[in-house]
């Protein structure tokens, strides 16, 4: 959520983050229309309240002088205003349900280091780790040698639960397990985060604070009846744990880090990457999320990007880092990086991780506020990051280590969770 100052000080600062992000500025006037109504009502209030506190005292004195007829006009007077105060009290709140709503709505003005331009197409290249591997022999996509092997199911997945899901057996299953407690181990032991165990359910508030909600309803799991979502990233309880809360600035940076299934209706998103694992409603992330200060959040995203590129390389997959442009960046993100590794089945680069700072869009939803130095209260800037996205990880060593024999190599940073060298 923006601060309401903006809009009060420089819309048009908001309409161009806006236009630069491919959207309808018409909501800007609105929220600044119904801002001013906010305030034109609340100060007509505040004059009425004056008012009838006046008539209390006229209604004592007159008592008090034993003149009851002017104290049954004066209470009469103060009966009016207070029915007054009652009816703009309800167009007060119904207006500013109005605001708060739109405003909820309203995308993070871009950071100035962010490219600005309509789509991917003017994203950035920052740099490149690696080189793809020259194969010299005709390389299988994961789908094709997944199944082949015995240890990755499709039709099965889609019997029990439609398309998008997969099922994985035996050392598949395993690497995936292997894959979750080595990223955890990295970040826990060497990177510093604090491992935390999350609900995979929950609440319309704590979607909310992170953006998903109100606006990308659609492409989120909902349970009907008891009005519980089910998570789309572990990005979601971790910001909302601190929700409401004060810290302390000597507490900051807070670094957690949490393993959890994730899942996405992907509304929308139908035609793209319908094979394989790539695209899934459920798949496994670790999740990276800091609450830091907005003197150094930009700096910290560049430590976070370093600890998800980290996962990459230990594993020797190549990948690149990219800069996204003003209009391909997620809705509550000031500045994002995505990763990229190399899948031979595409010969190119696909989104393995995105990792963004959101300033203080997210602490505003979330009223998280720190206490400065100097005793004065701050919202805090949330970061967060994939640690990265497990399946497709395991789809970029399948492919990327594959031999012409149809088995695969093990990274050898996972070989001590796996327990062999060559799968199966």
């Amino acid at each position: 959520m923006l601060d309401i100052r903006l809009f009060r000080e420089d819309p048009e600062r908001v309409k161009n983050a806006l236009k630069s992000r491919n959207q309808d500025t018409a909501i800007v006037d609105e929220i600044v229309s119904l801002d001013t109504k906010v305030r034109q009502l609340t100060n007509e209030v505040n004059q009425l309240r004056a008012q009838r506190n006046n008539l209390s005292k006229r209604v004592a004195q007159a008592k008090a002088r034993g003149d009851e007829q002017e104290a049954t006009q004066l209470m009469e007077e103060a009966k009016g205003v207070g029915e007054r105060i009652d009816a703009i009290e309800k167009e007060l709140d119904e207006v500013k349900q109005k605001l708060d709503r739109l405003m909820l709505y309203v995308p993070n003005i871009p950071h100035e280091s962010v490219p600005v331009g309509p789509d991917e197409t003017h994203n950035v290249e920052v740099r490149r780790w690696g080189e793809p591997r020259k194969f010299d022999f005709e390389v299988k996509p994961h789908w094709d040698l997944g199944p082949q092997l015995g240890l990755m199911d499709f039709d099965r997945a889609a019997k029990l639960s439609g398309s998008r899901f997969t099922i994985m057996y035996s050392a598949f299953a395993r690497l995936e397990r292997a894959l979750i407690n080595f990223m955890l181990d990295l970040h826990t032991k060497e990177h510093g985060y604090t491992e935390v165990w999350v609900p995979h359910l929950v609440k319309r508030s704590t979607m909310t604070v992170t953006g998903q909600l109100p606006k990308f309803e659609e492409e989120a799991y909902r349970i009907d009846s008891d009005d519980l979502f089910l998570i789309p990233t572990a990005e979601v309880p971790l910001v909302a744990l601190r929700a409401d809360e004060i810290l302390e600035e000597k507490q900051l940076p807070l670094l957690y880090t949490a393993y959890t299934p994730c899942y996405r209706r992907e509304a929308g998103s139908y035609g793209k990457d319908v094979r394989g694992m790539i695209r899934q409603h459920q798949f496994d992330k670790v999740e990276l999320v800091w609450l830091t200060t907005p003197q150094r959040s930009f700096e910290d995203l560049e430590t976070l990007v370093h600890h998800a590129e980290e996962v990459l390389r230990r594993l020797e997959l190549p990948y690149r880092v990219v800069l996204l442009c003003t209009g391909d960046m997620g809705f509550g993100a000031a500045k994002t990086y995505d990763l990229e590794v190399w899948l031979p089945s595409y010969n190119a680069y696909k989104e393995i991780s995105s990792c963004s700072n959101d300033a203080d869009f997210q602490a505003r939803r979330g009223n998280i506020r720190y206490r400065r130095r100097d005793g004065k209260l701050d919202y805090v800037h949330t970061l967060n990051g994939s640690g990265v996205a497990i399946g497709r990880t395991l789809v970029a060593i399948v492919e990327n280590y594959q031999r012409p024999d149809g088995r695969i190599d093990v990274p050898k940073a996972l070989q001590p969770y796996l327990g062999c060298e060559v799968i199966p």
